[in-house]
């Protein structure tokens, strides 16, 4: 080692920390040239081996790019540690950074429009809870006790006996217990079923129940409410007709189907199960069925989304990919 080489590697030395732009390369520079096994310790450590004659200058001169060195370090740190506060502080002239809007779910857009029809015409909103007495979920609602969506393999039951109702009628049940007539209601909300999930089933779903009850409540009743929500949902061309049905809550009972087009065709499709409010009902909430009738309905969200959507698989609802919910 000579003064010639010493001079060489203080001009790389300087000329790195000079140009290091970030406090992390800033260090390695230091450590490369500073630190206990650097190349400043080590040509300290070579001064016995220069000649005589020059250890005095050597010396004076390692000493000084050490000091230089460590100076000019220390001076470049202040000055990459003020930029970075600098960078990271707020600036309240910049434009700012706004998040992506998520777009509504199909259910909720739908539910929504459901609910602002039915609003139109004086019916009022009822919640309910999910986890339900098996009475407000079977037996107010006139279901014998062999019926078959008693059965484990079709309800979810709970250890307390509850159970997760399987359908909102319920709420219903509840509505009347402390209301009296007259009562007009939907109530919209979630629903539990044992079935096996595919394209078009799923054990978690929504519905939306319907009831109007008072005095002199007839069939007509219920169609021309039923005609007017699917006009107003689907379309002023829409047709509707009714189906004999049975259901242990209503009677007579009806499956509804809608006539209108999709995918180019019109066609008719099961929409609902409706029917008169069965006497048996009434006098479980004690209401008199000699002075009150009543109809009820109630339809699947999922299938009315399906079908204005165009979705083929009702997964697609709860798998919550971003991709398919941006659509809408």
């Amino acid at each position: 080692m000579n003064l010639r080489e010493l001079n060489q590697i203080r001009e790389f030395a300087l000329a790195e920390a000079r140009e290091a732009p970030t406090a992390e390369a800033l260090e390695a520079v230091r450590i490369k040239y500073l630190g206990r096994n650097g190349l400043l310790p080590d040509v300290m450590a070579q001064l016995k081996e220069v000649p005589a004659e020059e250890k005095p200058l050597f010396g004076k001169a390692a000493n000084a790019l050490k000091n230089e060195l460590t100076g000019l370090i220390k001076e470049r740190q202040g000055t990459l540690t003020s930029v970075i506060k600098k960078r990271d502080a707020f600036d309240p002239t910049l434009p700012g950074l706004w998040p992506p809007l998520g777009s509504e779910h199909p259910i909720s857009k739908v539910t929504a429009r459901i609910t602002e029809i039915f609003q139109s015409i004086g019916f009022t909103v009822a919640d309910g809870p999910d986890i339900e007495t098996v009475w407000n979920n079977f037996d107010a609602l006139n279901t014998p006790a062999d019926h078959p969506s008693r059965d484990e393999q079709d309800t979810f039951y709970l250890n307390s006996g509850d159970l997760l109702r399987c359908h909102t009628s319920p709420v219903q049940v509840r509505y009347m217990g402390t209301h009296q007539p007259p009562i007009r209601i939907i109530a919209p909300g979630r629903c539990y079923r044992r079935d096996t999930p595919d394209a078009t089933h799923s054990a978690n779903f929504h519905q939306v129940e319907g009831l109007f009850v008072a005095e002199k409540v007839s069939m007509a009743d219920l169609k021309g409410t039923l005609a007017y929500f699917a006009k107003q949902f689907l379309g002023e061309d829409v047709k509707i007709r009714f189906r004999p049905h049975f259901f242990p809550f209503t009677e007579p009972s009806f499956e509804v189907d809608f006539f209108f087009e999709i995918g180019g065709k019109s066609r008719w499709i099961e929409i609902l199960g409706a029917g008169m409010v069965d006497p048996e009902v009434f006098k479980k909430v004690d209401y008199d069925p000699d002075k009150v009738t009543g109809f009820a309905f109630g339809m699947g969200i999922e299938r009315l989304a399906m079908i204005m959507y165009g979705i083929k698989d009702i997964r697609n609802l709860y798998e919550n990919d971003v991709r398919f919910l941006s659509q809408f």
